[in-house]
């Protein structure tokens, strides 16, 4: 939970979550006072720690600390020292940004803030791993880096302490509400409202300086209703920037007969008058937008979600939200596709306010407008990946001009922007528990859109997180089929990362879940999957029993392709086992099912590899035999590359067999094949095709 920077002209940091893909921008165009504060920071760098005073060398990175309540312009101080910092080219790896604290209050996990930091780095952290090994990963990666790494909105040491590089040539600036107890030599340096002479040119900034030269001594005294804190001024400096008529004596008075909230900290009322102050003289409808950005995932909106939430169109959510922003309400990143953040101080004052004046029904219905609009938005983005005659194109094209992209590239850079309010919308959307449909509904076009525009290799990371919650509300409703899906998918990333053991658990559990959905697909699948599973573990026994239960299921649907496939898998492990009359029955079986599907470049992979079988156990005639159909076949299905390849294996042969004038003329022809081929095909054995 960021707060308001001094400075609101400049473009926002949109650093509100961790997880944002680019760091943000902690410079400001203007930065009034706090001289005294950079000062003590800076020198507060060179401070002999206590492994120098004890003559050891420091071990880690050195953590400056800025404490202050929320709306006193903390993190503008944090931003600005690291702008101060980064300036002589000291932290050549760059200033990057996260954020520790969700808008709502709630802590954000370490793996998440882990993730964040390796990202800005495009280190990028295999899907599925825990807080441990991304800790370790962050230490590794910032071990041999000079960078400077600032944690806004720390809640504690515990949060703090598992990214603190081991490096100290690495500097973290961290911001938070009061002292980080728990880690060694940090002093925080406690900050409170700007000095009169500050807070009146912050003031001045904004409204002109007319009005402060008529009336210099109320507009001191409005400073000191407002606490001196950035975030009020800057609220009230809006109001008065928006009435040209109004005097600076007029908002003190204002503010001066608003009642205060007694339940709240004395310090934290100027802050919340001023922002009743600004939310009370907005029209209805504009008050409403205010309210209702309360619900947007992460404190992240554009146009968009404000015009779902409210009900209202685009064009007018949008003038809207650049109000909001000329008001001191919102930040925004100024980009062609803006994005609009609610100020992390700001955000518990607008969530109180939704909650006092909007009914829970009202409430629901405007998130459940929101998630839709989501959807659709995420439909359009990943249909505007597909060829122009399709169906998902032509179905793209009856949607209003809005929600659609004028290209893929469009497409992809508002998912970019959006990503971290995506994910945020998915996690809040399956937590709240009352719109599980919308909730699937939305992971599962987040899904596609993400796999459509990146790739599922590149977006693996992400792509766990959301399966999990997809197994969350599947577990939560009660859904078998949903259950079994989740699990499959989750197993697969899990095993691509080399967590076979946990794949295979995963496996196990979609196999129940399969037979209790009756699902006849996912049960096959993830008896194969366990297969593989046990076969990478090195299990040939228990992989040939469980490739066994899921061909002897193909066999009796008739699914011939998957009859093939799963004979090739058995011929595989079988191969490994040592047990050659098994594989070579397997392989020829393979052999024979291609074959009736028509599939002769899969037949001659298959014959190969019965090559290969009939070699090992000692039949190099039968094997060279072998050999010579698949290179036929190969030849019939036009297939050049693998009948190069399948030459070269030949040849191999017939030098073991000692003739070695018959291997140097398949040899020859494998590179004659190959001149205008590029290079050699390699042979994939059938037990590794999906």
């Amino acid at each position: 939970m960021t707060d308001q920077a001094v400075d609101t002209n400049g473009p926002a940091g949109m650093a509100g979550t961790a997880g944002a893909k680019q760091p943000p921008d902690v410079t400001s165009s203007q930065f009034f006072g706090r001289e005294r504060e950079l000062k003590a920071l800076q020198e507060d760098i060179g401070r002999a720690g206590l492994d120098t005073l004890a003559g050891r060398k420091a071990a880690r990175a050195r953590i400056l600390l800025i404490a202050g309540r929320p709306g006193s312009g903390r993190s503008a101080l944090a931003g600005e020292l690291a702008r101060r910092l980064a300036e002589p080219g000291d932290y050549p790896d760059g200033v990057l940004r996260v954020s520790l604290t969700e808008p709502g209050g709630e802590r954000v996990p370490t793996e998440r803030t882990a993730r964040a930091l390796l990202d800005l780095i495009s280190v990028t952290a295999p899907p599925g791993a825990d807080e441990d090994e991304l800790s370790e990963m962050v230490r590794e990666a910032f071990s041999e880096r000079r960078a400077l790494i600032l944690l806004d909105d720390a809640v504690d040491a515990e949060q703090v302490d598992p990214l603190l590089p081991d490096n100290p040539d690495c500097l973290v600036v961290a911001t938070s509400t009061g002292p980080l107890t728990g880690i060694p030599g940090v002093r925080p340096c406690t900050i409170g409202g700007l000095d009169a002479g500050s807070a009146v040119q912050l003031l001045a900034r904004t409204i002109g300086q007319v009005r402060i030269t008529v009336d210099p001594r109320t507009a001191e005294a409005l400073t000191e209703e407002c606490g001196g804190r950035p975030a009020a001024l800057t609220l009230v400096a809006g109001w008065l920037a928006a009435r040209p008529g109004a005097s600076v004596a007029d908002v003190a008075k204002q503010l001066r007969d608003r009642p205060e909230d007694s339940e709240q900290p004395s310090s934290d009322r100027p802050l919340a008058r001023a922002f009743r102050l600004v939310h009370d003289s907005l029209p209805p409808s504009a008050a409403a937008i205010l309210r209702l950005l309360a619900l947007a995932p992460a404190g992240l909106a554009d146009a968009h979600t404000a015009s779902a939430l409210a009900g209202c169109s685009v064009s007018a959510a949008r003038t809207t939200l650049d109000d909001f922003v000329r008001l001191g309400l919102l930040r925004t990143n100024g980009a062609a596709q803006p994005q609009y953040e609610v100020p992390g101080c700001l955000a518990p004052l607008v969530r109180a306010v939704l909650e006092e004046r909007e009914r829970p029904a009202e409430i629901q219905l405007a998130r459940a407008r929101m998630l839709e609009r989501t959807v659709r938005r995420l439909q359009a983005c990943r249909a505007v990946t597909d060829p122009e005659d399709s169906p998902a194109r032509r179905r793209l094209a009856g949607l209003p001009r809005s929600l659609r992209f004028p290209g893929p590239e469009a497409a992809a850079e508002w998912l970019r922007i959006r990503e971290p309010a995506l994910l945020a919308s998915a996690r809040v959307a399956v937590r709240d528990g009352g719109l599980d449909t919308l909730a699937r509904r939305l992971v599962a076009a987040l899904v596609r859109a993400l796999a459509a525009h990146r790739g599922t290799e590149e977006a693996a990371p992400v792509l766990y997180g959301l399966h999990g919650l997809v197994l969350d509300v599947a577990q939560r409703r009660d859904l078998p089929r949903e259950k079994a899906a989740a699990l499959l998918n989750l197993g697969d990333l899990d095993a691509r990362t080399g967590r076979t053991r946990e794949a295979l658990a995963r496996y196990r559990a979609a196999l129940d879940a399969g037979r209790a959905a009756n699902d006849l697909y996912a049960t096959g699948r993830a008896m194969e999957s366990a297969g593989g599973a046990y076969a990478e573990l090195g299990d040939y026994n228990r992989a040939s029993d469980w490739y066994g239960r899921a061909l002897a299921q193909r066999l009796t649907r008739g699914e011939r392709a998957d009859e093939a496939r799963l004979y090739g898998r058995l011929g595989a492990v079988h191969t490994y086992a040592g047990r050659y009359g098994e594989a070579l029955r397997n392989w020829r079986a393979a052999a024979a099912g291609h074959r009736r599907l028509g599939d002769l470049p899969a037949q001659a992979r298959a014959l190969s590899e019965a090559a290969r079988v009939q070699e090992y156990a000692g039949r190099p005639q039968e094997s060279l035999h072998t050999c010579r159909e698949a290179v036929e076949l190969a030849r019939r299905a036009g297939d050049v590359r693998l009948q190069a390849a399948l030459e070269l294996r030949l040849a191999d042969t017939l030098d073991r067999l000692g003739d070695p004038a018959a291997a140097r003329l398949h040899r020859a022809t494998s590179e004659r094949l190959l001149d205008d081929q590029g290079p050699a095909y390699e042979i994939r054995s059938t037990s590794t095709e999906s």
